[in-house]
């Protein structure tokens, strides 16, 4: 098993109120030339939590940082006009993000730390400061 030392959190970068699902961010992530999805779990509007990649292989989704952690998206983070990025998280989406982080920490790492992808490269992604939020998990 690969060490894992980090979660990093993203946002799909899609209007607020606008469902998709790991086929669908399958897709896009082929298009851009990765085998599948480059996140390892995808959270939808209602909280519902679907798996992506598999967690025994190094994600997609921040480079860099990839060999060491899990890549956990939100379906959201823009404005309805796609304007501006937004923090659309939904209270559902809140909470099961939460309930997910707490797992995986309990599973791989108790000294795990909490990034947004902005946190090391220069995009809004996940449109809110994961870092400062989940700093008392």
């Amino acid at each position: 098993m690969r060490k894992i030392n980090k979660i990093v959190i993203h946002c799909t970068a899609t209007p607020e109120g606008r469902e998709h699902d790991v086929a669908d961010i399958t897709r896009w992530h082929k298009a851009r030339g990765f085998n599948t999805i480059g996140y390892h779990f995808l959270i939808h509007i209602d909280g519902t939590i679907e798996r992506g990649r598999s967690i025994k292989k190094s994600g997609a989704h921040t480079s860099g940082q990839n060999q060491d952690s899990i890549g956990i998206a939100y379906v959201g983070g823009m404005a309805k006009d796609m304007s501006k990025a937004k923090d659309t998280r939904t209270t559902a989406q809140k909470d099961s993000l939460i309930k997910l982080m707490i797992k995986l920490i309990y599973k791989y790492n108790a000294d795990m730390q909490i990034f947004g992808h902005r946190d090391f490269s220069p995009k809004a992604c996940p449109s809110f400061d994961a870092k400062l939020e989940y700093a008392n998990l």
